[in-house]
């Protein structure tokens, strides 16, 4: 029997067993970001242990750090993060360094997450990075430590699932509708207990910024890990950064992709097959990410559903201020947020930017772009696209999790409707009282533009 690319990494990285009958899985690279790196390290100093391998850990600064290019003040938790670094002679990537980003994007940009290899943080949407065929594991506060002190992870081997998407995607669909559509489909909890592989025709048409927003968005239906084969273009994504990435980098690309990929005759716990032909532009009505109508639909009735699910819907209606049976086209939205570790490569910044070009941010609508890293920032810029958001009225930030944490400042006011291109839509994640509806950059953009929640398809020509 054949095996996974799941088994294929797992296996090369195993070092041992342990009494508990977890596996010791070796960790080729480790991000640490601002949020838990204080705690980490002061109980790594109380415990008196130290970083094992300094070379393969890196801090970055991405939570708690404030985009809005008028703030020069720096957090008592960045301040924090700065010196515990400095003490452990571990690299940082500070707001003010070149490199700077949110961590699931930057451990791309510089190389840090790599085909075949494995990769821990402090954070559920490490799985970001199984896009381009790295296997990598969020980890709580304890692993942390861990981690930092051994170079290893404790893990039970888990189950594994294959998702076939198939059909051919219609014109102005993308990944996040893809990925909204999937939870949607499947609910919260579906990928528990699972490392996943996506896989199947609409895969192969996606491009690696596409693939990475859909593996971001895996933790929210219950999956803690995923991976999707490197192929031609993943290598071609790597080309076309050449000038930003190492050649070294580059070569291992090429000559890692052809060997990683699960066999023919590989055998999954589970497979499952999910059409994507009629799936047009989603976005979220609720309080959690399954939560999603076809923007033409209206918000679900209660028909058919479990006492339990009839309480969430209930919460969740209240707490967004709507009511079953009504179409959200048309509802008034006074913040739109485009960025985050989902959306804010540059094809998300062009997509965006495509829908608002000769427009204007409506009257009632506090609108920002936050690139995903420093350099996505210079290359929109390189392109004019900071102008085109700048002339229609958006604010352009400097990069950081910004509005999707809300672990900065950066949040909305009490009541706000917000149409954002993040992962999360939880009460309160993004301000007290926020409202927050998630959706594809296409589509916040032309939310902003209109005022209200409105399909973007008829804002472009295809």
């Amino acid at each position: 029997m054949g095996s996974t690319l799941f088994d294929k990494i797992w296996d090369a990285h195993q070092v041992g067993t342990r009494e508990d009958g977890r596996d010791l899985l070796y960790i080729d690279r480790h991000i640490v970001h601002d949020l838990h790196a204080p705690h980490a390290f002061k109980e790594l100093s109380r415990q008196k242990r130290t970083v094992r391998r300094k070379d393969l850990t890196l801090v970055v600064q991405d939570h708690t750090v404030p985009t809005r290019n008028d703030v020069g003040t720096i957090s008592d938790n960045m301040r924090v993060t700065q010196a515990l670094s400095q003490q452990h002679a571990v690299a940082i990537v500070d707001h003010q360094s070149p490199q700077h980003g949110i961590s699931h994007i930057i451990s791309v940009e510089q190389g840090w997450a790599l085909p075949g290899k494995t990769l821990a943080c402090p954070d559920s949407h490490a799985s970001t990075v199984g896009a381009l065929g790295c296997l990598a594991f969020g980890c709580g506060t304890t692993e942390l430590v861990h981690i930092l002190a051994t170079q290893t992870m404790a893990l039970s081997k888990p189950r594994q699932l294959r998702i076939n998407l198939t059909g051919q995607l219609q014109s102005g669909v993308n990944s996040k509708d893809v990925a909204l559509h999937l939870i949607r489909t499947l609910g919260i909890t579906a990928g528990r207990g699972y490392a996943i592989e996506y896989a199947g025709p609409v895969i192969r048409e996606m491009d690696l910024e596409g693939r990475m927003t859909l593996c971001n968005m895996t933790i929210e239906w219950g999956g803690r890990t995923c991976l999707i084969a490197p192929d031609a273009k993943t290598l071609a994504w790597y080309q076309s950064q050449a000038g930003d990435i190492p050649s070294e980098i580059l070569s291992f690309v090429a000559e890692q992709t052809p060997g990683l990929h699960t066999d023919a005759d590989a055998q999954f716990d589970l497979e499952l097959t999910l059409d994507c032909s009629d799936v047009r532009s989603q976005i979220t009505w609720g309080t959690d990410p399954s939560q999603v109508v076809d923007i033409h639909e209206p918000v679900p009735l209660f028909e058919g559903l479990s006492s339990e699910q009839h309480a969430r819907h209930l919460q969740a209606l209240d707490y967004m201020g709507l009511q079953a049976g009504r179409s959200l086209k048309g509802l008034p939205v006074q913040r739109v947020f485009i960025g985050s570790c989902t959306n804010a490569r540059l094809s998300d910044l062009r997509e965006a930017a495509r829908v608002i070009q000769h427009r204007r941010v409506a009257d009632n609508v506090v609108a920002l772009v936050v690139p995903g890293s420093a350099l996505i920032k210079a290359q929109a810029e390189a392109e004019g696209l900071d102008r085109l958001f700048v002339q229609a009225g958006f604010q352009w930030h400097s990069s950081g999790c910004s509005m999707c944490a809300g672990a900065n400042g950066e949040v909305g006011r009490p009541g706000e409707r917000c149409v954002a291109t993040s992962n999360r839509n939880f009460e309160n994640r993004q301000g007290r009282g926020v409202r927050t509806h998630l959706a594809s950059p296409a589509t916040a953009a032309a939310c902003a533009i209109a005022g209200y929640i409105v399909d973007a398809a008829s804002f472009i020509s295809y």
